[in-house]
């Protein structure tokens, strides 16, 4: 269920591409190995912008949101938080500005739909 919304400055000359199927295979790895969740219920997806402004001068940026159903304690949060953080900083050396956000979902208010995969019958 944990949903993992990485939001980033695309590339260009001054900010660097990512690998991002490195980055998500380690990201939800090391998310995982905190206890937190488990990795088969981490959903990763990232949102590249092309016009951004940073004021503090920074060139770029990658921001990740973590949206987790309510009931963890704030010393898990606090734990997520840093372990991801350092795993981006680490995959991530030379952006600029890394921040990682935890929220808590209100399970009464979320609501999905999974569909069984279907295979076209010939």
């Amino acid at each position: 269920m944990p949903h993992f919304v990485i939001e980033y400055s695309a590339p260009s000359e001054t900010s660097p591409a990512i690998d991002f199927a490195v980055l998500m295979e380690q990201l939800g790895q090391a998310a995982a190995d905190t206890g937190v969740m488990k990795l088969e219920d981490i959903k990763l997806r990232s949102i590249p912008f092309e016009t951004f402004r940073l004021n503090d001068g920074s060139q770029s940026f990658l921001h990740l949101t973590v949206s987790l159903l309510a009931g963890r304690t704030p010393q898990q949060k606090a734990a997520l938080a840093l372990t991801c953080r350092e795993t981006l900083v680490s995959l991530c050396p030379d952006i600029n500005a890394i921040s990682v956000d935890i929220r808590d979902m209100d399970g009464h208010a979320y609501k999905k739909r999974v569909a069984k995969n279907r295979s076209l019958l010939t």
